[in-house]
C-alpha cells in the first residue's frame, strides 16, 4: 500500500512551524501525526511507498509519487484514532471519507463519492495554536498506540507517583526522585529518556526517547517533548517537536517549539495579557497581527530559531526560522525568519552565518545539514529579500 499526506490546504496557516516541513510531520501528542497514521494503518497492511502534496520547494526532502487506483490520500492535519482508520479502510476507489464535514481521506483520485461520518472530537488543526490546545487528547490516542500489549520497565523506588491513570517506562529509560502526578492524565517517558531528581511532572505528559528533564523542573500538562531535548525550569502545555533545549530555569507556556531550537538561560514567554483579553497573533496568510479567540498563547517558534539569556517574549509572539533573539526589552510580536536582535535594534541574519549556526548546533548531536535541508532554509531566506 502506499500513503500520500497532504497539507490539506492548511500549510501557510501552520506556519512558522511548517516553514520547513509537510503538516503531517509536525508533532502533536507523543508522535507525528504521520508516525500515528503509519502506525494504526501499518496494523492492517504493509506501507511500501510515502509521498507528499506539499509545497513545491520541500519536494526534494518530501517527495511526490505517482497516485493508482489503490493510493490512499491522507489529510496530514488530522490526527486519526483506531475507529477513523477502520472507516479508511473499507474506502473504495474513487470514495472519500469526510469526519464531522471535514476531509479526512480518499482512495485514489479525482472526482470522489462522499462517505459521511461524526465523532465526538476530531483531532484536527488549521492553527499553530491548535496543536497545544488539543495535546492533552492527542497523548492518550499515542500513548494507547504505544503501550498496547507492552509492559512498562519497572519505576524506581524514589520516586513519587499519585493519581490513577498509567505511567509508562519504556526500555532505558531513567527516573530518580521525580514525582509523577497522573490525576489528569497519563505519563510517557521514551526509550532512554530521563527525569533527572526533583522534578515535579503533571500528565498528560510524554518525553521521547533520548530527552531530558533536567533537576527540579516542574511541568504542567498537557506537555510533549521531543526527541533529543533537553527541558527545564517551568513548562506549561507545550510541545517540542525534537532536538531542542530550554535547559535552563525561566517560564514557557502554551507554546509549540520547532526543531533545534534554544532558549537562553532565563529566558520568560508572556502566555497571558495583562489585562485578560484576547491575544493577537501574527498569521503568514495576511502578513499581520490578527485577532483570535486565545486567552493563553505563549511563543510559536520555526526551527532553528535561538534566544539570548534573559530574553523576555511577550504574549502571542510568533518566531520565524534561524532567528537569533537578544538584548533588552521585549522583542516584537512577530520576528521574522533569519533576524538578528531584539526588542532595540534588528536587522538580517546573514544566511551562511546562519547555516554555521544550524552546522554547529547540529554537530553537537553527531548530525550534518543535509543538502536538501540547506535548500529549503536558502529558500525561506531568499523569499524574505522579495
Amino acid at each position: 500500500m502506499q500513503c500520500i499526506f497532504s497539507d490539506n490546504m492548511v500549510h501557510a496557516q501552520m506556519k512558522p512551524l511548517t516553514f520547513t516541513r509537510p503538516v503531517s510531520q509536525l508533532r502533536f501528542g507523543i508522535l507525528t501525526i504521520q508516525e500515528t497514521w503509519i502506525s494504526l494503518l501499518s496494523i492492517k497492511d504493509e506501507i511500501n511507498s510515502i509521498g507528499y502534496h506539499t509545497e513545491n520547494y520541500l519536494e526534494e526532502k518530501f517527495p511526490s509519487i505517482p497516485t493508482t487506483d489503490t493510493t490512499l490520500i491522507i489529510a496530514g492535519n488530522i490526527k486519526p484514532t483506531q475507529e477513523i482508520v477502520d472507516w479508511v479502510y473499507t474506502l473504495q476507489n474513487g470514495e472519500s471519507l469526510i469526519i464531522n464535514n471535514l476531509f479526512v481521506a480518499q482512495r485514489g483520485e479525482g472526482e470522489s463519492k462522499k462517505i459521511n461520518k461524526e465523532v465526538t472530537t476530531l483531532l484536527s488543526v488549521a492553527h499553530p495554536w491548535e496543536l497545544f490546545q488539543k495535546n492533552g487528547d492527542a497523548i492518550k490516542v499515542d500513548y494507547d498506540i504505544l503501550t498496547k500489549n507492552k509492559t512498562s520497565q519497572p519505576l524506581s523506588d524514589s520516586n513519587r507517583v499519585i493519581g490513577s491513570n498509567n505511567i509508562f517506562i519504556a526500555e532505558g529509560a531513567k527516573a530518580e526522585c521525580a514525582i509523577f502526578n497522573t490525576s489528569d492524565g497519563p505519563i510517557y517517558i521514551g526509550k532512554d529518556a530521563e527525569v533527572m531528581e526533583g522534578s515535579i511532572i503533571r500528565g498528560p505528559f510524554a518525553l521521547n526517547e533520548h530527552a531530558v528533564v533536567k533537576m527540579g523542573a516542574k511541568i504542567y500538562g498537557p506537555t510533549t517533548i521531543g526527541p533529543h531535548c533537553k527541558v527545564g525550569g517551568e513548562i506549561s502545555n507545550c510541545i517540542f517537536q525534537a532536538y531542542s533545549n530550554k535547559g535552563h530555569d525561566g517560564f514557557l507556556g502554551n507554546s509549540v517549539i520547532g526543531e533545534w531550537c534554544n532558549f537562553g538561560a532565563d529566558s520568560n514567554s508572556s502566555n497571558l495579557k495583562n489585562n485578560y483579553s484576547k491575544i493577537k497573533v501574527h498569521s503568514f496568510v495576511s502578513n499581520q497581527l490578527e485577532q483570535e479567540s486565545l486567552t493563553f498563547c505563549g511563543v510559536l517558534m520555526g526551527d532553528h530559531s535561538k534566544t539570548g539569556i534573559n530574553t523576555m517574549l511577550n504574549t502571542g509572539t510568533v518566531v520565524g526560522v534561524s532567528a537569533n533573539i537578544f538584548g533588552a526589552g521585549f522583542p516584537p510580536k512577530y520576528i521574522p525568519s533569519f533576524s538578528w536582535g531584539g526588542a532595540e535594534s534588528s536587522t538580517n541574519f546573514d544566511f551562511d552565518k546562519a547555516i554555521i549556526v544550524a552546522e554547529n548546533m547540529m554537530a553537537r548531536r553527531s548530525l550534518d545539514l543535509s543538502a536538501a535541508d540547506r535548500k529549503i532554509l536558502r529558500t525561506i531566506h531568499d523569499e524574505l529579500a522579495q
